[in-house]
């Protein structure tokens, strides 16, 4: 089995001054739920190289277990350090697709036309797509094969409005991923703020927030092996 995990090379929140990336939770938690598993991951981001890590993501209130592992390993550190450029990846040579988010994404994977293509052949070639927290807004653009939002009519969840409120930055993010899959036509559905949500639809998974982060993965690999 191989999975590639697409990152962001976003690292400017706004006009805040402030640094995002993505946040490092949402790549520990599923990046061990697969390599525990046996499979074979790929790191990608649209620049390559190393992607910029959410600096509050690595603060102690934000550390976990999974988070502590991933940076004391040298391999994981090393894929890191040098993800494979979005445009060099083919769906083709992939059984899945994950998506960590954090704020990153927001500004640069939702408008890339590399990840925009690149979900929609995996969605045509019938392999499922996950994507946790802020990364479901990246499908803003995506369309089916039918050229129809790929999540119309679709069962979805993501980082919520009142969470974002939480973090003070509903007015500093291009748009709400909430706001933004419902006016896609998703039939969105969130659980409590910060508690674990996966929601699942056919081929598409979504998590809600960083602590949805396992759970999302888990879903995915009970679907890969289902």
């Amino acid at each position: 089995m191989k999975v590639l995990i697409v990152l962001t090379s976003h690292d400017q929140l706004g006009n805040t001054g402030r640094k995002t990336g993505f946040w490092l939770e949402e790549l520990a938690a599923p990046y061990y739920a697969f390599k525990d598993a046996g499979a074979e991951i790929v790191l990608a981001s649209p620049k390559g190289g190393r992607p910029p890590l959410d600096p509050k993501s690595n603060e102690p209130d934000f550390q976990t277990d999974l988070t502590r592992r991933f940076e004391a390993d040298a391999g994981a550190m090393a894929q890191l350090a040098a993800t494979v450029p979005l445009h060099q990846v083919k769906q083709a040579d992939f059984d899945t697709v994950f998506y960590p988010g954090g704020h990153g994404p927001l500004w640069d994977l939702a408008e890339d036309s590399n990840s925009i293509a690149l979900i929609e052949s995996f969605v045509a070639a019938g392999k499922p797509v996950a994507l946790v927290c802020h990364a479901p807004g990246v499908l803003r653009h995506v369309r089916t094969p039918a050229g129809r939002p790929l999540v119309e009519g679709k069962q979805v969840t993501g980082f919520t409005n009142s969470e974002e409120a939480a973090v003070g930055l509903t007015d500093v993010v291009p748009f709400l991923v909430e706001d933004e899959l419902k006016a896609r036509g998703g039939v969105f559905s969130r659980g409590p703020d910060w508690s674990s949500y996966v929601v699942r639809d056919g081929l598409l998974i979504t998590g809600q927030n960083p602590g949805s982060s396992a759970e999302t993965a888990a879903a995915l690999m009970a679907r890969l092996q289902g």
